[in-house]
């Protein structure tokens, strides 16, 4: 298989259901974007030493992955075909007892505070707001198409888990929080 295929230079790609949509389509604007948070995660990944921390952010790149499958699928054939394609209930409930466990270990919130530390951390609140970039597009293409709703719950909550993880991680690295 090459990788090029000379399919998209007239700005068209193909969804999973073999139809076509422009490169600028909100369909292929919200995985695009996933596929960014994925990568965001990825070089974290690389900078972790924490096996916690890598275990986690790898079950999140799954999820992602699959998430992105079922937005290129606007028939939504794939989750019948590819049962990991589904975000299930399970997944959102992994994500809030991680939330838990990390606020567990955490001084609680008194006041905004500024993206940075560790460079683990800073890549973590880089992987927050792209997140939320995403979650703004998954909600754009949900007014217009029809969408798992559990894929925009699922996108909010992993914005929360990536911000205690950011804190977290700067904690552990013995970095202040700067507040604002």
């Amino acid at each position: 298989m090459k990788i090029y295929t000379r399919g998209g230079d007239r700005g068209q790609t193909g969804l999973v259901d073999g139809s076509r949509v422009r490169k600028d389509h909100r369909r292929v604007a919200a995985y695009g974007e996933l596929d960014e948070l994925s990568s965001v995660l990825g070089v974290a990944l690389a900078e972790t030493r924490r096996r916690d921390l890598a275990a986690v952010l790898r079950e999140v790149q799954r999820d992602l992955f699959a998430i992105g499958a079922q937005l290129a699928d606007p028939s939504r054939r794939v989750i019948g075909r590819k049962a990991k394609a589904a975000v299930a209930e399970a997944q959102v409930e992994r994500l809030e007892r991680e939330i838990d466990r990390c606020e567990a270990k955490l001084e609680p919130l008194r006041a905004f505070i500024l993206p940075g530390g560790s460079r683990v951390g800073a890549l973590l609140h880089l992987a927050r707001t792209v997140c939320r970039r995403a979650e703004r597009t998954v909600v754009t293409l949900g007014q217009h198409e029809d969408i798992d709703p559990r894929v925009m719950v699922y996108v909010n909550r992993l914005s929360d888990l990536l911000f205690v993880l950011a804190r977290l991680e700067n904690r552990r690295a013995r970095r202040r929080e700067t507040r604002w």
